[in-house]
């Protein structure tokens, strides 16, 4: 308890830099953490939702019957997104010409503009922990030197320094570069982590984009040898 209170003691009696510096550290952990709970619940339901959309999509249901219940939930997000833009799109260009080479091109077209926002949803906030993580540490080492420096300035103006003067002010300093730490540690391991876990999910999204654009042109094909 006594260390608790002296380490607060501290805190409230260090120089006005030290303090904006650990008053800083300390929003950039607050955001830090906010932000990785909700990575975290949204890289889950993306992850949850993918696989159950899977399941649904090669049980062998029709595929104009699947879009119609994907169409009705309204906004949606994951694989869900990427199949209702490209069949969508693959019916429209069907409409308007029998040519399944340019089909195909505008239907592959339009999931890779999909594919591309999905994985931007995905990686929203990741900067910001990679940032967090790499800039922290130096913002508390900057802390730190400016508390060792100004301690030993203070020792400048008196003649016989002893261990108590000095102890302080190094004290107050190194508790910067431990919040510094204290707040990039975290957001590097989310950092990494959620990078990870986007990576495999663009991978099962580009993989479902290739396997649902080769049905796609099979099925274009078949109807163009027909209406020949």
């Amino acid at each position: 308890m006594s260390g608790e209170i002296s380490v607060i003691g501290l805190l409230f009696e260090a120089g006005i830099i030290v303090q904006a510096v650990m008053l800083t550290l300390v929003g950039m952990s607050i955001l830090s953490w906010a932000m990785i709970f909700q990575r975290r619940k949204v890289l889950k339901q993306a992850s949850a939702e993918a696989k159950r959309f899977e399941d649904k999509f090669w049980s062998g249901i029709d595929l104009s019957k699947l879009y119609t219940e994907v169409s009705a939930r309204g906004q949606v997000t994951g694989l869900e997104a990427l199949f209702k833009s490209g069949f969508k799109e693959f019916v429209r260009l069907h409409k308007s010409t029998r040519q399944s080479g340019a089909v195909m091109e505008g239907t592959q077209r339009a999931m890779r503009v999909g594919l591309s926002r999905e994985v931007e949803r995905l990686e929203t906030h990741l900067p910001f922990l990679a940032t967090v993580g790499s800039i922290s540490p130096y913002i508390g080492l900057f802390g730190t030197v400016w508390g060792i420096m100004n301690s030993f300035i203070a020792l400048g103006s008196v003649q016989q320094a002893t261990l108590n003067m000095v102890a302080p002010g190094i004290a107050e300093a190194l508790i910067a570069t431990a919040m510094g730490l204290f707040a990039a540690i975290p957001a590097v391991v989310a950092y990494n982590k959620f990078s990870h876990q986007v990576e495999l999910l663009e991978s099962s999204y580009v993989n479902f984009v290739e396997e649902f654009a080769n049905i796609l042109h099979r099925q274009a094909t078949t109807n163009a040898v027909e209406a020949a």
